[in-house]
């Protein structure tokens, strides 16, 4: 049986895809988009965290994890959550015996079976709402095999599936596990592939060829846009999208306000967040970025 690593599994969800929906959220990520919110999300393997407010600095990780060897942030000395492989039982170890729980690990194995039984327990919330189930990330569509095999048991349950993906994934792939979704909600950052490149790490190319093919194969898609400050904001920027939009066969876009809800993230991992201090924007904000789509012939909305 496949196996995948998810790092979270959210019931009751009712702003990915259509009615009452579980999420399941799967690690790993190839993209590295600098306003990540769920920088949990990007690398495959799980990942030790360790939250500075808990920590009592008593050195039992570090005498647990002594490979990984120390690092001292605001004054505490704690084991470098970045160099522990917290796949491993002596991580598992540090994690259960650190007094002030100030170890956690996020994202762990799970089977097709676990997450499948997890999902059939709300279907009575999907059929009255007309929900579902909605693979998400990081990247579902780095764990096809996984994928493949979950989508197909959901259908024979007669469970509505969804994805939110970056749809930056081999063409092969990405053809294989559309064909078992019901709805996609593609990423989509920004229309210059070389803005977009110096803003998530990759070009647009695939991108635009997945999204193309999932119109083409009749699925339900809408692109998502998230707007961030100095990035992709300008009026020109949402003509140009709308124009790219139209060129791939979409003429819908939700905009998606850029907000800094996940900075704090960041440090549990120790990992920079490079847009600290950025004002989180909103709708009010963007009223003259949205006209712009629909001046365009481009239906825009949060």
């Amino acid at each position: 049986m496949q196996t995948a690593t998810i790092f979270n599994m959210q019931k009751f969800s009712l702003n990915d895809g259509p009615g009452i929906r579980t999420v399941i959220f799967f690690k790993g990520c190839p993209l590295r988009c600098r306003w990540c919110a769920n920088p949990e999300s990007q690398a495959v393997a799980p990942q030790m965290e360790w939250r500075e407010s808990a920590c009592m600095e008593c050195g039992a990780c570090l005498a647990l994890l002594p490979s990984a060897g120390a690092r001292a942030i605001g004054g505490k000395s704690h084991v470098d959550v970045r160099k522990v492989d917290a796949a491993t039982r002596e991580a598992r170890m540090a994690v259960d015996r650190c007094p002030g729980g100030a170890l956690s690990i996020t994202g762990r194995s799970r089977t097709v079976d676990e997450v499948l039984e997890y999902c059939l327990q709300d279907k009575p919330f999907y059929e009255d709402s007309g929900g579902g189930v909605t693979l998400s990330g990081g990247e579902a569509m780095m764990w096809p095999e996984f994928d493949l095999e979950l989508l197909d048991r959901l259908r024979q349950n007669g469970i509505d599936t969804c994805i939110e993906t970056e749809a930056y994934v081999r063409p092969g792939v990405f053809d294989a596990v559309a064909a078992r979704l019901d709805h996609l909600l593609i990423d989509m950052k920004h229309w210059d592939p070389k803005r977009h490149r110096a803003g998530t790490g990759v070009t647009t190319d695939l991108i635009l060829r997945n999204t193309r093919q999932a119109i083409e194969m009749g699925k339900d898609v809408l692109v998502r846009t998230p707007v961030i400050p100095g990035f992709n904001d300008s009026v020109e920027d949402a003509r140009e999208m709308a124009r790219t939009l139209r060129e791939a066969g979409s003429t819908r876009v939700q905009l998606l306000p850029f907000h800094n809800y996940g900075e704090n993230k960041y440090a549990l991992l120790d990992m920079t967040y490079v847009l600290h201090g950025a004002d989180s924007l909103k709708p009010a904000d963007l009223e003259g970025f949205r006209q712009a789509y629909v001046g365009e012939g481009v239906d825009a909305f949060f």
